[in-house]
């Protein structure tokens, strides 16, 4: 059995949002991703903790966003050292205090003891510990028959049943350090993760003349009991600094939560749901879709089964490994460029559809920037 089925982690429940602006976060989940909003801070809450907190649902996917109110609160003091950004992953497990336990057990630094709380029949428990992901925390939960609402937190509505986009679950979360060793050595010790997958590799050989080109170490660990993953990068040298996952640390005054991965079983229907109400997802060359056909015949993937020149018109990523094994991914524009404002910061959500592949898609790093060069050479013979 895996070490990390000790700590009975069921699932990603809910990841915690540190923002200045609440009401544009509110505008974005419900009018853009059709997240519903089902619960607030009450005023005794906001009166305690100097903060405003909202919290949106769709799917299996839960995202609770907080925005101080005074600059003295937990968020402000974050939002005094870093932009907008994930600063909590929540997991709900079976049993909080055999997790406490375990994690107790292997060095784990446990911010405080379980804290319980009742309501009408029903029970909740939870703690945090810290972590080697930026100043990001875990925090571990258990409810018996808890209904509505977290403590502190007023219900709007009742989570809806259906979105239109077909969210359904948290596939992973990807984050950035400087160097992934202590981080990979804690998950493994503490957490009893597993390595999962892994890719490295560096764009200077396709590099032109006046470009560096962009290299990365990426490791996925995952928690086999639950299909918890982490996707982990750092930069890989040469030209360490050019690196984009060194850029995110520099943007994010330090290490941290890049982005997380939702999973829908459309993603043509979904990514042209949202385009139509004008999201906005990173763009893809055109040329990346010309030379897709051949990239899947040299991975083994053979014909897929989506119509090129639909996911072309999307800008939809296509990856593989093996006979009719791929995935589809799209990634949204990072917060920052969203919103036209540095503080919003460096995160970003993807989509992904898997079809049998279990990979993180790392071939299409490489495969955008051959794109572009083969583009940049199409318009030099013209």
């Amino acid at each position: 059995m895996a070490r990390s089925a000790a700590l009975g982690i069921k699932r990603l429940e809910d990841i915690l949002f540190v923002v200045n602006d609440i009401e544009r976060s509110t505008r974005f989940y419900t009018e853009k991703l059709d997240f519903a909003l089902t619960a607030r801070s009450s005023a005794a809450l906001e009166a305690q903790r100097g903060e405003t907190t909202r919290v949106f649902e769709a799917g299996q996917c839960k995202v609770t966003v907080v925005q101080p109110l005074v600059p003295t609160s937990i968020s402000g003091r974050y939002l005094k050292r870093h932009p907008d950004g994930i600063t909590t992953l929540v997991f709900e497990v079976a049993d909080v205090r055999e997790t406490f336990k375990v994690l107790e057990s292997r060095g784990a630094t446990l911010v405080d003891e379980i804290a319980w709380v009742e309501r009408g029949a029903g029970r909740l428990g939870f703690f945090d510990i810290t972590t080697p992901f930026g100043e990001g925390r875990f925090r571990f939960l258990e409810r018996h028959g808890w209904e509505g609402p977290n403590p502190g937190l007023d219900a709007v509505a009742a989570p809806a049943t259906h979105n239109r986009f077909g969210f359904e679950a948290y596939d992973h979360v990807t984050s950035n350090f400087l160097t992934l060793k202590p981080m990979v050595l804690w998950c493994k010790e503490v957490l009893g993760l597993e390595e999962y997958w892994d890719i490295e590799f560096h764009t200077d050989d396709k590099a032109g003349a006046n470009d560096h080109g962009s290299g990365l170490k990426s490791i996925v660990l995952w928690d086999p009991h639950s299909g918890v993953k982490f996707a982990n990068n750092e930069p890989k040298r040469p030209h360490f600094e050019s690196s984009q996952i060194y850029g995110f640390v520099v943007d994010n005054l330090g290490e941290g939560f890049q982005h997380a991965a939702i999973t829908t079983a459309d993603i043509i229907g979904t990514v042209r749901g949202l385009r139509e109400r004008a999201v906005t997802f990173m763009p893809t060359p055109g040329s990346y879709y010309d030379l897709l056909p051949q990239r899947m015949l040299n991975l083994g993937v053979g014909v897929i089964d989506e119509d090129v020149e639909v996911l072309r018109g999307l800008e939809i990523l296509v990856d593989g490994k093996g006979p009719g094994s791929y995935l589809l991914q799209i990634f949204l524009k990072e917060a920052a460029g969203l919103y036209g404002d540095e503080k919003a910061g460096p995160f970003f959500f993807e989509i992904i559809q898997r079809k049998g592949d279990r990979g993180f898609g790392g071939g299409n790093f490489r495969a955008l920037f051959e794109s572009i060069e083969y583009e940049q050479k199409q318009r030099q013979t013209a």
